[in-house]
């Protein structure tokens, strides 16, 4: 297979584009497509601060340096979640994260969960009423609260995260089949700002997982392959490889299921229902937005495990 831009041999086939690239030619579609996507969906501007999320990951690293390249304002927040158990997770996608950064000489704030909240995560699920369970929701609850409060009070304008076209195919996926109408009606490239919350964008939305691996691998960029521990079994892993038996018949059907929802939101109008319908007001403890009648989510949940930790008595709870 030959480069389609200049006939060497190409390192990457990508069926669902018809385009065959060596590894010069991919190296600079990726980021042009990139600059496409952040324009196309109006993401951020060159005036705008960003804050990437990083985990130590191919999607988040390989983002990071994309924006770079192209001359964007943007730091890292690498969130520590103290996921190690004798295998160091955390501890390695930490350090990839770190080394990443310094290569380039780059700002990365590291926030330890631990230090924040008074516990790490697994810790922390343990001693919640869903401690049987895998920590995942109390991951992403946290992750949630940690990164829209270091974009606020970093004065960042946007916040940015690594997902790839197969998670958002995936999230999709998850969402139309228990039509969720209220993620459905918020699923998209950008999440707009709203008092107290930053603007989200997902840069890498139109690139499958299999092309930022190639970007990462060409690019020598040095990321965590291990899956998080607790990901095995995840539904979400589940609805990615059902979608990967479809694109493997049916090469774009991923990016054509995307894209199609995409145009058909535009004209579409989603009735949310009270549950999923977001009426906020500032949490009286941490002051971020919450839909909840009273404290937030984390407020409540990181208050119930300092008190089962001890650190804290019931009255200041």
């Amino acid at each position: 297979m030959k480069c389609r831009k200049c006939g060497e041999k190409a390192s990457l086939n990508m069926r669902q584009h018809k385009l065959a690239l060596c590894k010069e030619h991919f190296l600079a579609w990726v980021p042009e497509q990139t600059e496409r996507s952040i324009q196309r969906y109006r993401m951020f501007s060159r005036d705008d601060r960003i804050l990437v999320a990083v985990s130590g990951g191919k999607d988040s690293l390989s983002l990071w340096d994309i924006l770079w390249r192209l001359g964007y304002k943007a730091d890292g927040l690498y969130i520590d979640l103290g996921i190690d158990g004798g295998h160091g997770y955390s501890q390695e996608s930490r350090r990839l994260s770190e080394a990443f950064a310094a290569s380039r000489d780059l700002h990365l704030r590291v926030i330890s969960v631990e230090h924040e909240a008074g516990a790490a995560i697994p810790e922390a699920a343990a001693l919640t009423q869903r401690g049987r369970e895998k920590p995942c929701s109390l991951c992403g609850l946290t992750k949630r609260h940690l990164m829209n409060r270091a974009a606020q009070e970093g004065g960042y304008s946007v916040l940015a995260t690594g997902h790839n076209l197969d998670d958002e195919a995936a999230a999709l996926f998850g969402n139309t089949l228990g039509w969720r109408v209220g993620y459905l009606a918020r699923q998209g490239p950008v999440l707009e700002a709203r008092p107290g919350l930053a603007r989200k964008v997902k840069p890498l939305c139109r690139f499958y997982e299999r092309e930022m691996a190639a970007y990462a691998l060409l690019r020598g960029i040095a990321y965590i392959y291990e899956e998080c521990p607790y990901a095995e079994g995840a539904t979400t892993l589940y609805y990615k490889e059902l979608l990967n038996r479809l694109e493997a018949d049916r090469p774009g059907a991923k990016l054509s299921f995307y894209l199609g929802f995409l145009r058909a939101r535009e004209h579409m109008t989603f009735h949310e229902d009270g549950k999923d319908k977001l009426e906020l007001h500032p949490c009286p403890r941490c002051g971020q937005p919450t839909s909840a009648p009273g404290e937030c989510a984390y407020c409540r949940t990181w208050s119930k495990v300092r008190l089962r930790l001890g650190t804290i008595t019931g009255g200041e709870a």
